[in-house]
């Protein structure tokens, strides 16, 4: 449904061009040995995913926002929905932000890639 949109190739992680190929060698962002490992081009349209070297630094100012919007959607349910103390929730923030730190990393990363990528239908392996 989304096939073709950013928002795809973020939430799936697959080729920001065709999004036909994934670009993580292993899919479990939770095997934390393998979290960043990539491929290096994509098997369907070719596509080099990382630019230049350090490409994926700027995924770190991602990462950012994506942390204060998982902290602040946290406190938001725990403290007015559930109830909690602020403290407690500040507890809450904490672990969910290292149990997510995984998620956060690759979401972070897809993002970034897809600022300087556009879906090119021609390349779609589907279509």
């Amino acid at each position: 449904m989304l096939r073709g949109s950013k928002l795809y190739s973020i939430f799936t992680g697959k080729c920001p061009v065709c999004h036909s190929d994934k670009m993580y060698i292993e899919k479990n962002p939770f095997i934390l040995n393998k979290i960043t490992k990539m491929k290096e081009r994509c098997g369907n349209c070719n596509t080099k995913y990382k630019i230049e070297p350090s490409f994926f630094y700027g995924a770190m100012y991602v990462s950012y926002a994506v942390g204060v919007a998982i902290a602040v959607a946290t406190f938001i349910i725990s403290h007015f929905f559930i109830g909690l103390e602020k403290l407690t929730s500040f507890w809450i923030i904490l672990g969910a932000m290292i149990v997510l730190m995984p998620i956060n990393l690759r979401l972070s990363r897809n993002i970034w890639i897809n600022f300087f990528f556009s879906y090119d239908a021609k390349k779609d392996a589907k279509s």
